[in-house]
């Protein structure tokens, strides 16, 4: 099976243009010209499961489109999405940002879908697919450090409840490096399918490693690449696996 984790920044590009007139004016402007470009490049890559986050669900900028359908009807993949800020946060009430959102995209079975909100942070949506053989956990994690420790501990709680092998990916903001998330594969007996130094922020010059693909140990990488694309400000990461006893491969 194929998995691309990638972080959209909501198809609104790049470039030297971003922050001008204003900085991050870059995140009103439309994306429809982007969206297309980065509907393309994914359907190119023939994913299986595609993991989103930063989606726009239908604002102005994306012309009233949800960017996850979109994507999904050209693939003709399922998909699921929902807000990543908290229930009952102000936020959600917020032109611009009650759209903001995370997706699955995926051309397998779906057994179910859970939406789970983490106790602290503004981004607190996890979501829960579960395919025939596999569970998939999509994260974007807090930017402040004591945030994202609280939700690691949250998310090694659902992973530990899941009776199927399963993969965690996503955006995890790891700011400190891989040390970051090394207590949580620990507890959760994960392993880290993407090499140490393998930066994926921000594109144009990456120095961060954000984006990670977490997986249990029945499950086998055979590839794991990332492709130096600038549509968004993360490069995407596209892994091939293997789950043991299973139909994937």
């Amino acid at each position: 099976m194929r998995l691309m984790v990638y972080n959209l920044r909501y198809c609104a590009g790049t470039g030297i243009g971003f922050h001008f007139p204003f900085p991050g004016s870059g995140y009103l402007r439309r994306t429809t010209r982007n969206l297309s470009r980065i509907t393309a490049f994914i359907k190119a890559q023939n994913p299986d499961i595609v993991a989103l986050t930063e989606v726009d669900s239908g604002s102005f900028r994306s012309s009233r489109l949800n960017q996850a359908a979109v994507i999904a009807r050209e693939l003709g993949h399922y998909h699921c999405y929902a807000t990543k800020y908290g229930q009952g946060s102000i936020i959600r009430s917020l032109p611009i940002w009650n759209k903001q959102c995370n997706a699955f995209l995926t051309r397998d079975t779906v057994r179910g879908e859970r939406f789970h909100y983490f106790a602290q942070g503004i981004k607190r949506l996890v979501i829960e697919l579960e395919l025939d053989n596999l569970v998939v956990f999509l994260v974007h994690l807090s930017l402040k450090f004591r945030h994202r420790h609280g939700q690691l501990r949250d998310l090694c709680a659902l992973v530990k409840a899941v009776k199927k092998p399963c993969i965690v990916a996503g955006d995890f903001n790891a700011l400190w490096g891989t040390r970051e998330i090394e207590l949580f594969t620990e507890a959760t007996r994960l392993k880290n399918a993407t090499p140490v130094e393998t930066p994926t922020y921000p594109s144009w010059s990456p120095r961060r490693q954000l984006d990670f693909i977490l997986h249990s140990p029945e499950i086998r990488i055979s590839n794991l690449q990332v492709p130096h694309v600038m549509f968004s400000d993360h490069l995407p990461l596209v892994c091939e696996f293997e789950v043991e006893g299973g139909a994937g491969g």
